[in-house]
């Protein structure tokens, strides 16, 4: 990795503070923000001392992650019991720390990451990279976090990531952070140092700019191999997956090319920008007309500003307007081709155990437990291990399940929603070996290409080709055969 200018300090390895996505305004820290970082901090330096241990070694461990979770009980807690299954031995025993490890196979269907050097890049644009918080990895150019470098580092290193979905961020090609060329490079990187399939990619498509958009797919799915396509109602004009001219033609030609998985933002509303066309509500009309193709939410049409409590149907806001969909459109619900994923609602719910327990319980009780999908929007947030630790700790408490009829949280369940729901959709099988890759395989790639002297310029800051023609010069300098 680059060298970073400065040692990035000790901190809680399951964040206090939200943090965005830059999807929505971060809320302001609170007292008790504030009371759970010294809380921790005073659990920390207590338990490292007693074992004999540094401070930052100490955190880096389980029992550091189990002392951030314990915390997050006592600050956020509302005494209702929802909450993380953690206790105070985990935080002075290593061998106790159980609920936090598992083997599960982890398949992210969310992940992003950003070509800066690209044309994209302007003072504006790279300014909504700043309130990502990833952003203060310690690079001189902070944009270089959002890197393929640093994606590779924290997703497949740094983290139990088995499988991840390379996904894009709403832009005109030529313009775009990562266009698609740029995101079948790296997937092809990934996949080689691996020597197993570990990325997959979607192809970015925004019907509502004319015809061309819909021609285009075609070679997306031929020349990129997307697995999926991705799509943002809100911007432009507003479109809705149910329109008869935007989102009907474009589900058809998705259909016609034989790639009949759509993902589509729902939720957090960017920049408050087309708020009615974020909503879930189109979801159930699409999904019935067109039970062979799989609608994944992403989001689940979580909203930051909407407090989440049990299922509302006449709830015009937040994960309900996508439970409405579903549970009122019974075609859908025998269809069971409607996805709710978790990228940034569960890493925003983290430190809201009472909500969490609300958003996992009703979309298991309404949405079913095949139907979740595992994703971290990372690396905005830089590696998704912190989300995974919590999330195999977390807990649905007795009292909200015989209150609500929400289904309890076994490892089963949490094994569906963290990777099996997944590979279903994707056709991927879970049982296939997928190989590990090591830091050092990220040095020796940047090496590699390093010592081409043809590519020498291209990669004085980079790791790996940064565009289709220098990969393909790369693969045919190394003798690389494909895949």
């Amino acid at each position: 990795m680059k060298k970073s200018l400065t040692e990035i300090p000790v901190e809680s390895p399951i964040p206090f503070r939200t943090g965005c996505n830059g999807e929505f305004s971060p809320p302001d820290p609170t007292p008790k923000d504030r009371q759970a970082e010294e809380l921790f901090a005073r659990i920390t330096q207590e338990r490292s001392k007693r074992l004999g241990m540094p401070r930052r070694e100490f955190v880096a461990s389980k029992m550091g992650t189990a002392a951030a979770l314990l915390v997050i009980n006592q600050v956020y807690g509302c005494g209702d019991g929802a909450g993380y299954a953690v206790t105070d031995e985990m935080t002075e025993d290593l061998c106790a720390c159980e609920p936090l490890r598992g083997n599960e196979f982890v398949f992210d269907v969310q992940t992003h990451h950003v070509n800066s050097e690209g044309a994209w890049r302007d003072p504006d644009y790279d300014a909504g990279f700043l309130g990502f918080p990833y952003s203060q990895c310690g690079e001189v150019d902070f944009v270089d976090c959002f890197d393929a470098e640093h994606y590779i580092q924290e997703l497949f290193v740094n983290s139990e990531t088995d499988i991840a979905v390379l996904s894009q961020v709403p832009a005109v090609p030529g313009n775009s952070p990562l266009e698609n060329e740029e995101a079948a490079v790296t997937r092809e990187l990934i996949n080689r140092m691996a020597h197993s399939q570990r990325l997959i990619i979607h192809g970015i498509v925004l019907p509502d700019m004319g015809p061309e958009q819909l021609d285009g797919m075609q070679r997306l799915k031929e020349d990129y191999g997307v697995a999926a396509w991705k799509v943002y109602t809100q911007f432009g004009a507003g479109w809705r997956l149910d329109d008869p001219r935007v989102g009907i033609p474009f589900i058809e030609r998705a259909r016609e090319l034989g790639v009949k998985i759509i993902c589509a933002h729902k939720g957090f509303p960017i920049f408050d920008l087309g708020r009615e066309f974020a909503s879930p509500a189109d979801i159930g009309g699409a999904a019935a007309l067109f039970p062979d193709t799989n609608f994944l939410v992403y989001h689940s049409g979580f909203e930051a500003d909407n407090v989440e409590g049990p299922y509302n149907p006449h709830a015009r806001v937040g994960v309900d307007t996508l439970i409405k969909a579903v549970v009122e459109n019974p075609c859908v619900h025998s269809a069971k081709n409607v996805y709710a994923e978790l990228g940034s609602t569960w890493r925003y719910l983290m430190t809201r155990p009472t909500e969490a327990a609300h958003v996992l319980g009703k979309l298991l009780l309404h949405v079913g437990e095949d139907n979740i999908l595992w994703g971290t929007d990372s690396i905005w947030y830089g590696s998704p291990q912190d989300q995974l630790d919590a999330f195999r700790a977390f807990e649905i408490p007795k009292a909200m399940r015989e209150a609500y009829g929400y289904p309890k949280l076994t490892k089963r369940v949490k094994a569906k929603i963290l990777g099996l729901n997944a590979a279903a959709v994707y056709g991927i099988d879970p049982k296939e070996r997928r190989c590990a890759i090591q830091a050092d395989d990220v040095a020796k790639a940047r090496g590699a290409i390093a010592a081409d002297a043809n590519l020498r310029k291209q990669a004085s800051r980079k790791v790996g080709p940064q565009n289709r023609r220098e990969f393909l010069r790369f693969l045919k300098a190394h003798d690389y055969k494909p895949l």
